[in-house]
């Protein structure tokens, strides 16, 4: 494939990937304690950390998964997305944020060992390290279909793509910790956000007509939809599967997972939690919006060029119009530039956190002490790992919106269940957590295997199986301690 990439993209490619690092060698320098490194201290700016929710949830996979459902499908997910502020953002305002701040815990999973026992809480590490080893190398696939579209690398090219930038990012969360990654985050938002702007308005001056003209055409062509109220359980284009979605698989991610909750547990108070919650309530879907609607002009400039381009997968088509068709210089180096930093601060995110896991949930205490030397050899470990998974990835789902669905929807839907097991039923125990668990993964097996259940309802049969069937069982197990309702929602203390 003939590229447009000239020296002046590389040049700034270069100039960026400096400045990141620049980022991690500055916050180097005040990771002195766990604390420092998992945390920032617990004074981070919660702009910044909102800004960093939004990140890490987005960053390299929507920038392949967003314009390819504007151009080949259409608004639903959209619709999904549209959750996170009006739905999963109130849920977390008034329910989860308050409750782990009251805590004072570092990693999420403490809550399993005060609401239930140790060995629950070492179990939903592990259904959370399945998770996140997936769910990052998924990210890191998804950077590398991206580079290998732009750059027209062959398969083995394609490889040492995903080895060299997995090999980067740890190096990188090694080096600078929790502070560092956020604020790349806050960086590479700002890059792809405008950046996808810019291209949104270049690519409606390279179709015929203007902007208006352009929506037409993709409601003519029904690309438009966003809420199609006809209810079949294997339809993926209707509003029920986009609710499905929104529900099953984000408010797992925002409620359940270390990489999230990390953010809320690094400010200072409630106040400034809440605010951050904002701040990612009102950049994801104006953003995301952006992202479709390059998306929709993509579907119509190729159209009025006779057909979209024979693309090896169709989450290369952005990158590929952007390697091919971009006719300014730079920008497409810049968006390069702050695609690799996005998903190099989207997998740095996830090691850290693991390797938060790790520490607090794992290790003896004498190694939870304030030095970082055993945290940064977890660390690296991790790296490795993550890179091996991510030459796994193509085999579990055709296009990464599958691959994060499924992932999601299995691991953090089962830990969502006993979350909301402990949180709102008193009787809730570690028997019944555990008989709710495997009832929930019996019942996601079934519907994997024997059904033809689109993976965004998958979190229906985790979250609700696990509820249910772990609160009848709790009955025939002993009442939970005192101490234990610590973590009970209703407990005076969150009053």
């Amino acid at each position: 494939m003939d590229t447009n990439i000239g020296s002046f993209d590389w040049l700034i490619f270069i100039v960026y990937i400096v400045i990141v690092l620049g980022i991690g060698f500055w916050f180097s320098r005040f990771q002195t304690t766990n604390e420092d490194y998992f945390l920032g201290g617990r004074k981070m700016n919660w702009i910044a950390v909102g800004t960093s929710i939004f990140a890490t949830a987005f960053s390299s996979i929507s920038f392949v998964m967003l314009p390819r459902e504007g151009a080949y499908a259409d608004y639903h997910l959209l619709t999904a997305i549209l959750f996170i502020p009006f739905v999963i953002t109130p849920i977390l305002w008034y329910l989860f944020v308050p409750l782990f701040l009251r805590l004072k815990i570092t990693s999420v999973y403490e809550y399993l060992g005060i609401r239930y026992n140790n060995s629950i809480r070492k179990l939903g590490t592990l259904l959370f390290g399945a998770y996140a080893i997936g769910w990052m190398g998924s990210m890191l696939y998804a950077v590398g279909i991206i580079i290998q579209a732009t750059l027209g690398l062959s398969h083995d090219q394609f490889l040492w793509v995903l080895v060299g930038i997995g090999i980067f990012a740890t190096f990188y969360t090694v080096l600078g910790g929790y502070e560092a990654v956020v604020w790349t985050d806050l960086l590479q938002s700002v890059t792809l956000g405008g950046g996808m702007l810019i291209v949104l308005i270049i690519v409606v001056n390279m179709v015929s007509g203007d902007f208006f003209a352009i929506l037409e055409f993709g409601r003519d062509h029904d690309k438009l939809q966003m809420a199609n109220m006809q209810f079949e359980l294997t339809e993926r284009s209707s509003f029920w599967a986009a609710a499905g979605f929104g529900l099953f698989m984000y408010l797992p991610g925002y409620t359940a997972s270390q990489i999230t909750v990390q953010r809320y547990l690094s400010l200072e108070n409630l106040d400034q939690a809440r605010r951050s919650l904002l701040i990612n309530a009102a950049i994801a879907p104006v953003v995301s919006l952006i992202f479709f609607l390059v998306g929709t002009a993509l579907f119509v400039f190729y159209s009025q060029q006779g057909g979209f381009p024979d693309i090896p997968n169709q989450d290369q088509l952005l990158p590929y119009f952007l390697a091919a068709e971009m006719p300014v210089a730079g920008l497409t180096g810049l968006l390069m530039a702050g695609l690799f930093a996005a998903g190099m601060s989207t997998i740095d995110s996830g090691i850290n956190s693991m390797t938060a896991v790790i520490v607090k949930d794992w290790l003896p205490e004498r190694d939870k002490k304030p030095g970082v030397g055993i945290s940064r050899i977890i660390t690296i470990v991790l790296g490795l790992l993550i890179v091996i998974t991510s030459l796994l990835v193509p085999y579990i789902g055709e296009h990464v919106i599958d691959m994060i669905s499924k992932i999601a929807g299995t691991f953090l839907g089962l830990l969502l269940g006993i979350y909301l097991l402990g949180m709102f039923t008193r009787r809730a125990n570690a028997g019944g957590a555990l008989i709710g668990l495997a009832a929930g993964g019996l019942s996601l097996a079934i519907v994997w295997t024997q059904t033809e259940v689109p993976h965004w309802y998958y979190g229906l049969f985790t979250i609700g199986v696990t509820l249910v069937a772990g609160w009848i069982a709790s009955r025939y197990f002993q009442y939970p301690a005192i101490e234990q309702l610590e973590g009970y929602f209703y407990n005076s203390k969150a009053l």
